[in-house]
C-alpha cells in the first residue's frame, strides 16, 4: 500500500515501510534499533562492528541445493504416505491410479512453470499474494492474504503436526490412540522448537530443510528399493495390464476429479519457494532451476513409490490401511518395520519447518504493503529474520490446535488453496496482455497456463457441483476479509487515538523483539512498471 493510503505514522494496519540506510538512521528514541554508544575500547568496537550486520535486510542465503530442498521438502510431507489409499479409492483400478499420479506431476509442473515466469518477472518473496497485488491491486491481494494468514497455513500446519505426533507416539500406544492432550502438547512443542530455530537464524533453518528433505528422499528410496526387489522376485501381479484395469465398477468423470484432487494434496507444496524469492541467490537463475529440477523429481519418485506399493500390497490391503508406508513396512521389513513410522515422524517434521519459513515470508510480504501490522514486516537487527511473523504463524497455529476441529478446516482450505492458484496464473495471462512488452526473463508458451488454467476449471467446477457446503464455506471465510480491507487499509482519515495505540505497540513489539524495518535498495522495491519495457531505451531490471 502506498503511504498515502494511511493517515499518521501508522494505519490501522500498518504503511509500507521499507527502509534505506538513510531513513534507518533517522529512527526515534524508542527504536530499539536506534543504540546509544559509549566509549569503548578498540577491540569492544571490532565484536561489535562484526556482530551487527553493515545493512538490516533479509539474507540471500538460499543456494540452489537450499531452493530445490525447499520445494520437494514441502511437496514431501505425509501426503504420499497416506493419500495412496484416497487415489486408488476414487480411481477404481491399480491401473487408473498410477496414471492419476503421473498426471498430477503433470499439472504441477505446468503450474510451476507459469509460477516460475511470475517469480522472475515480479521478483518479490510472498508469491501468490505478491503476484495478485501487483497485477490485481490491492483488494484482490488482500483476500488471498487473509484467508492464507487467517486459515489456510495455521490449519495446514496443526494438521501436518498433530500427524508428527501421532507417528511419534505410535509406538509408545502401540494398541490404542494417542491421548488428545498428548499429541496436542507434543506438536506444539515442536512448533515452538521450529519457531525458534527460524527465529535464530536462515542457515540453521534451511540446513534443518535440507537434511530432512534428503532423509524424505531416503524413506521414499527404501520402499521403492524394496518394492523393486519384489517385481524382480516375480510379485508384480497387480501390475499386469490385465489385473491393473480390471475393476468392480467404472468410476464416475467426478470420482477421477476426487481422484486427482487427492494426488494434487500430495504434491502441494510446489509454489513455497516463490514465498522467499528475496532471499534465494540469484533469483532469476535459480528459481526456475530449482523448479525444473525438483517437480520431475519428486514425480518420479512418487509414481516409483506407488509402483512398489502396489507390487506388495493388493488393491484391498492398501484400501484397508490408514497408513499406507506403515502397511507396507509391516509386511516387509520384518524387525526393521519401525523405520516407516520414523521415516513419516521426519518427513513431517521437516514439513512443519518449510511451512514455518515461507508462511512468515507471506506475512512479512503482506505488512511491507501495508496489508497487515507494520511490526510484521520488520526483522531482527542483528539475525535479519522476521520474528515477529514467525512468532504470528506459530500463535495462529497453536490456536487452530486448541480449537481441535481440523478435517472441516483442511477441506476449506483445500478449496481456497486450488482458487488462489487459478486466480495468479489467470493473472499471469492478464499480465501479458497488460503489459505485453514488459521484459520477462523467462516467457512460458501460452499453452502452459491455458491447459492449466483448463485443468483447474474442471477441478473446481466438479468440486462446487460435489461439495457445495465446502465451497460456499471457504468463499465466506475469504470475503469476510472485504470489511477488514476497507475498515482497515483503505479507510485514509482514521482517529487519531488508534494511530496512537498502534504506534504503542509498534514500539513494545520492537523492543521485545529487537526488530526493525529492513534496508533495502530502491532498485529492489521498483515495480515492474519502473522495470521498463523491453521496446523502450532504457535499461531494464535485469540488466543491472
Amino acid at each position: 500500500m502506498r503511504s498515502e493510503e494511511s493517515s499518521g505514522a501508522l494505519g490501522v494496519l500498518g504503511p509500507r515501510r521499507t527502509q534505506t540506510g538513510s531513513d534507518m538512521e533517522g529512527q526515534n528514541c524508542n527504536n530499539i534499533c536506534s543504540r546509544t554508544h559509549k566509549p569503548a575500547t578498540d577491540s569492544k568496537k571490532k565484536k561489535k562492528k562484526k556482530e551487527i550486520p553493515e545493512r538490516v535486510t533479509l539474507k540471500k542465503e538460499i543456494g540452489l541445493l537450499s531452493a530445490c530442498t525447499i520445494i520437494i521438502g514441502n511437496i514431501i510431507g505425509s501426503g504420499i504416505f497416506i493419500s495412496p489409499k484416497g487415489v486408488l479409492e476414487h480411481s477404481g483400478s491399480v491401473g487408473l491410479a498410477l496414471i492419476v499420479w503421473t498426471l498430477g506431476g503433470c499439472v504441477a509442473a505446468l503450474g510451476s512453470m507459469c509460477y516460475a515466469e511470475l517469480g522472475v518477472t515480479i521478483p518479490k518473496s510472498g508469491g501468490d499474494y505478491s503476484y495478485v497485488t501487483e497485477i490485481f491491486g490491492g483488494l484482490t491481494g488482500f483476500l488471498l492474504l487473509w484467508s492464507a494468514v487467517l486459515i489456510m497455513y495455521p490449519t495446514t500446519l496443526a494438521v501436518i503436526a498433530l500427524t508428527f505426533s501421532s507417528y511419534v507416539l505410535q509406538p509408545v500406544f502401540q494398541n490404542c490412540a494417542p491421548p488428545y492432550m498428548a499429541t496436542r502438547l507434543l506438536s506444539a512443542t515442536c512448533l515452538l522448537l521450529l519457531t525458534w530455530v527460524n527465529c535464530s537464524s536462515v542457515r540453521m533453518a534451511t540446513r534443518i530443510q535440507d537434511v530432512f528433505t534428503v532423509g524424505k528422499l531416503m524413506a521414499l528410496c527404501l520402499i521403492i528399493v524394496v518394492g523393486l526387489v519384489q517385481i524382480f522376485n516375480g510379485n508384480y501381479e497387480a501390475l499386469t495390464t490385465k489385473v491393473a484395469f480390471s475393476m468392480d465398477r467404472t468410476p464416475s468423470v467426478g470420482q477421477i476429479a476426487l481422484a486427482f484432487l487427492q494426488a494434487s494434496f500430495a504434491f502441494s507444496g510446489w509454489n513455497f519457494l516463490n514465498y522467499v524469492t528475496e532471499e534465494v541467490v540469484d533469483p532469476r537463475r535459480n528459481l526456475p532451476r530449482a523448479i525444473y529440477i525438483s517437480i520431475p523429481l519428486v514425480t518420479f519418485v512418487y509414481t516409483l513409490t506407488n509402483i512398489a506399493y502396489f507390487s506388495s500390497m493388493s488393491p484391498e490391503e492398501l484400501l484397508s490401511s490408514n497408513a499406507v508406508a506403515v502397511t507396507f513396512g509391516e509386511k516387509l521389513l520384518g524387525a526393521f518395520a519401525i523405520i516407516m513410522p520414523i521415516s513419516v515422524a521426519l518427513s513431517t517434521f521437516g514439513g512443519i519447518n518449510g511451512y514455518l519459513f515461507t508462511s512468515s515470508r507471506l506475512c512479512f510480504s503482506g505488512a511491507r504493503e501495508g496489508h497487515l501490522p507494520s511490526l510484521l514486516a520488520m526483522i531482527h537487527y542483528k539475525k535479519c529474520t522476521p520474528i515477529p511473523a514467525l512468532l504470528v504463524c506459530c500463535a495462529a497455529t497453536i490456536v487452530i490446535l486448541c480449537i481441535g476441529e481440523t478435517h472441516n478446516l483442511i477441506n476449506y482450505v483445500s478449496f481456497i488453496n486450488y482458487l488462489s492458484y487459478g486466480v495468479t496464473i489467470a493473472g499471469l495471462l492478464w499480465y501479458r496482455w497488460k503489459k505485453p512488452n514488459l521484459y520477462r526473463p523467462i516467457k512460458v508458451n501460452l499453452l502452459v497456463p491455458v491447459s492449466y488454467l483448463m485443468f483447474w476449471a474442471l477441478l473446481l467446477g466438479f468440486s462446487l457441483y460435489s461439495e457445495p457446503v465446502v465451497c460456499g464455506v471457504g468463499l465466506v471465510i475469504m470475503l469476510t476479509g472485504v470489511p477488514v480491507y476497507f475498515l482497515g487499509v483503505h479507510w485514509k482519515e482514521k482517529p487519531k487515538c488508534i494511530d496512537s495505540f498502534i504506534a504503542r505497540a509498534t514500539s513494545v513489539g520492537q523492543k521485545l523483539c529487537f526488530v526493525v524495518f529492513p534496508q533495502i535498495d530502491p532498485i529492489e522495491i521498483a515495480s515492474p512498471s519502473e522495470w521498463t519495457d523491453r521496446s523502450s531505451g532504457r535499461k531494464s531490471f535485469s540488466g543491472r
